[in-house]
């Protein structure tokens, strides 16, 4: 008798964009009917989870900051267990799986395994932010660089360059910042960052519950308690266009 051995399937690393399902990318919308099993975080929004294949088996693998969710060790060993199956997996971040997303960790533990992958980009939180507020991240006299900041890390809030960030003109966008508000206020306001530095956030970026609240730096810790849901926060933007009913000057 020879035994046979079941080919290695093939693993989609993939952003879904900021929650609307008018921002995926053709790529990852084929890969949402194509997959057998989709791994997807808590963020993900319920309009791209309608678009997943009906043969596939999905399983949310959310985390939250400071709170309960599955270990990244468990979500990784999920991802190669089941590629050795021969299956097509999808593993689906909320935004882009490159920025924030732990994609660096996935990738080296299925070459580990020798498992190919391909990976799928995603509108990220900061540029779709940016375009709510009808605002450029970068602009000609104003700043020649944006940040991508975390507002905190495994270790707790995460220190930056904040003398940089103080300079006036800096941009900035800051993710998983509302615990940290008042931290990150202290910090850019101690190495000079004027108080009156305009500071935006946008709530549940591009889905139907978005919110945008206009407000400085002095004022940001009040506008990160109005927040109940992920929000994105742009430092040195303000929005452009004439607040709307559910946009929120603070």
């Amino acid at each position: 008798m020879t035994l046979t051995t079941r080919p290695l399937g093939h693993v989609t690393l993939a952003g879904a964009g900021p929650g609307a399902a008018e921002q995926l990318t053709l790529a990852v919308a084929r890969a949402l009917e194509a997959a057998d099993v989709v791994l997807h975080d808590r963020l993900v929004g319920p309009e791209v989870l309608e678009m997943i294949g009906a043969q596939a088996l999905v399983i949310e693998t959310g985390k939250q900051g400071f709170g309960p969710g599955m270990d990244q060790d468990a979500i990784t060993a999920l991802i190669v267990a089941f590629a050795r199956t021969g299956r097509n997996v999808l593993r689906l971040k909320s935004g882009d799986p490159a920025v924030f997303g732990r994609l660096g960790e996935e990738l080296a533990a299925l070459e580990a395994a020798g498992i190919g992958f391909t990976v799928l980009p995603g509108i990220t939180a900061a540029s779709a932010a940016a375009a709510r507020l009808g605002q450029s991240l970068t602009e000609r006299g104003r700043n020649a660089e944006a940040r991508l900041l975390t507002g905190h890390d495994a270790r707790g809030y995460a220190e930056s360059d904040w003398a940089g960030l103080a300079r006036p003109g800096a941009v900035a966008a800051i993710y998983m910042g509302k615990a940290a508000a008042r931290f990150i206020q202290g910090r850019l306001m101690m190495h000079g960052a004027a108080p009156e530095t305009p500071v935006t956030l946008v709530e549940n970026v591009s889905r139907a519950e978005e919110r945008i609240l206009a407000a400085t730096l002095a004022s940001l810790p009040q506008a990160a308690a109005e927040l109940a849901g992920p929000a994105v926060i742009l430092l040195g933007l303000a929005p452009r266009q004439v607040l709307r009913p559910q946009e929120i000057a603070i």
